[in-house]
């Protein structure tokens, strides 16, 4: 299992603590590949693409408009799961 995490480093100049879950490009139980885009981030005006860092089947934790912190959560992989 591998957690898909915010990056902390999108904060480096950032002066706000926060950012929001913008849109998801994938659903939960949708099968992806290591370096799929998987979603978008706003963090003060700027949007960040999140990718994959794995296969597997994805199951999100955080819906779009989430607030989200530096390392946050966003989603979850299910890695017995093989994406072809």
């Amino acid at each position: 299992m591998h957690e898909i995490k915010v990056d902390e480093a999108l904060w480096a100049f950032s002066m706000l603590p926060e950012g929001i879950v913008e849109r998801w490009f994938v659903a939960t139980g949708t099968t992806i590949k290591a370096g799929d885009r998987i979603a978008e981030v706003r963090i003060e005006d700027a949007l960040h693409e999140i990718v994959s860092p794995a296969s597997g089947r994805a199951t999100i934790m955080a819906p779009v408009n989430a607030v989200i912190e530096p390392g946050s959560v966003l989603a979850t992989l299910d890695d017995t799961i093989r994406a072809d």
